[in-house]
């Protein structure tokens, strides 16, 4: 097998480096080209078609559209990489069999070989790891779309994990997703009008160049440090900041079982429950008292304890929540749960989600989606994650969702609480967590 940290025998480390920019712009307008053509080629196979024969079509077709997408995010990493990411969750949006081959970008990333991230450290410090640390590893601890992480020892003893950009990806940010765009509309996979889409991309524009600023990421951690400083079930890492920057940081390491092995490390039942029971605790937290999220749910960004501690690793995407967004989402919460579906109409609108251009939305399809939803948090039992097959019914509502794409629209202000939640969904999934999780939301919902 071949050493993954070997340089080129040319020594040419810009062969392993992320695509430029004008490799990105040609792999990404081929991507556009073949997914507009294979949009093209299944409306002409469905134009005279039976209903059953158009959804094998356009699941068949939609699969294709998927995998090449995912393939091609994957190779090129950075921004491109991450909104497949975050698109991988919106299987209320896309159509189910796109939403599962992009879950494919949600597994770690391929690292990048060791020399191109020493070079990157040398850039950002002018000196090597190996001067700056007592120790650095050169097989990373763990890698993903924008930067990878490797295990250290600093000077005074203290265990670290050292987390580096890429280099270049933040220079691609802007051009990835203007072709990415522009992908998804030539495709006719998203339907909605030109204002909401550019919105929709600013918001993600916004929150991913942030992500790539690594003294904000810092500026986070501390602040969920400080949050969560009482809640003794939540770990938040130290900033270690004479070796941090704004593509480098450091902080201490904190140790933990990742979520693919519970199994292995012979997690009971009752701890699985207590973790969801810490998971909820710990987002409740964040968004009603701090009004700021941990945004990116990747399972990657978390790990466990025997005791159901809950190790958060990843504060690059943090979402600040306005008191009045806030009040709209908790409202249209409450109003689904009271089956008062006037409210539920009113949130949405205050929240975006509702387009009252469009036709009038019947109270009995806000009640099919309370019924799927919010099952959680609607019987007396505890409620079996594990064996959730609510994303399943969310697929089903697919033809019913198209029908109704002009009554809809994608909810900016909130598109990373449904990004959480949906994530969480996952994650929760992954752990089979069960449990009676409406006692930690029922004080968050109706106080006030």
């Amino acid at each position: 097998m071949a050493d993954k940290n070997k340089v080129d025998d040319d020594g040419d480390l810009d062969a392993h480096k992320p695509a430029t920019k004008g490799k990105r712009f040609l792999k990404l307008a081929s991507m556009t080209a073949s997914v507009a053509g294979q949009y093209a080629v299944s409306r002409l196979q469905t134009a005279f078609r039976g209903d059953e024969t158009q959804k094998e079509v356009r699941a068949d077709s939609h699969r294709r559209i998927g995998e090449r997408i995912a393939s091609t995010l994957g190779e090129l990493k950075g921004a491109a990489m991450k909104l497949g990411q975050m698109a991988s969750l919106g299987g209320d949006i896309l159509p189910a069999e796109i939403a599962v081959a992009l879950k494919k970008l949600q597994k770690e990333a391929p690292p990048m070989p060791f020399p191109v991230i020493a070079q990157q450290i040398e850039t950002e410090f002018g000196a090597p790891p190996q001067r700056l640390f007592t120790r650095f590893d050169a097989t990373p601890f763990a890698s993903a779309s924008i930067g990878q992480v490797h295990r250290a020892q600093t000077d005074d003893g203290r265990e670290v994990v050292v987390k580096v950009q890429y280099p270049g990806v933040d220079s691609s940010v802007d051009s990835d997703l203007s072709h990415l765009k522009f992908a998804l509309r030539a495709s006719g996979l998203l339907r909605f009008n030109k204002q909401v889409m550019d919105r929709l991309f600013e918001e993600v524009r916004l929150r991913l160049h942030e992500e790539l600023d690594y003294c904000n990421e810092a500026e986070n951690v501390r602040l969920f440090r400080e949050h969560h400083r009482h809640q003794p079930f939540v770990v938040v890492p130290d900033v270690v900041g004479e070796r941090s920057s704004k593509r480098v940081l450091t902080l201490t390491y904190e140790e933990g079982e990742n979520i693919n092995h519970l199994d292995q490390g012979r997690f009971t039942q009752a701890v699985r429950d207590l973790i969801g029971e810490n998971l909820f605790r710990l987002t409740l937290s964040q968004l009603f008292d701090l009004k700021a999220l941990q945004s990116d749910p990747n399972p990657a960004n978390f790990a466990f304890r025997q005791d159901g501690t809950i190790v958060l690793y990843d504060f690059g995407c943090v979402k600040r929540i306005e008191p009045t967004i806030l009040d709209a989402w908790r409202d249209t919460i409450r109003g689904g749960l009271d089956e008062d579906y006037e409210a539920v109409e009113r949130g949405l609108i205050a929240l975006g989600a509702r387009n009252v251009a469009g036709p009038a939305v019947e109270a009995d399809y806000y009640a099919v989606w309370r019924e799927i939803l919010l099952r959680p948090f609607l019987g007396d039992d505890p409620f079996d994650y594990g064996a959730s097959k609510i994303h399943e019914e969310v697929a089903r509502q697919v033809p019913g969702i198209l029908r109704r794409l002009s009554s809809f629209q994608p909810p900016v202000e909130v598109v990373f609480i449904d990004r959480v939640l949906a994530g969480h969904y996952w994650n929760l999934r992954t752990i089979r967590s069960r449990g009676r999780f409406m006692d930690l939301v029922r004080p968050y919902l109706y106080s006030g």
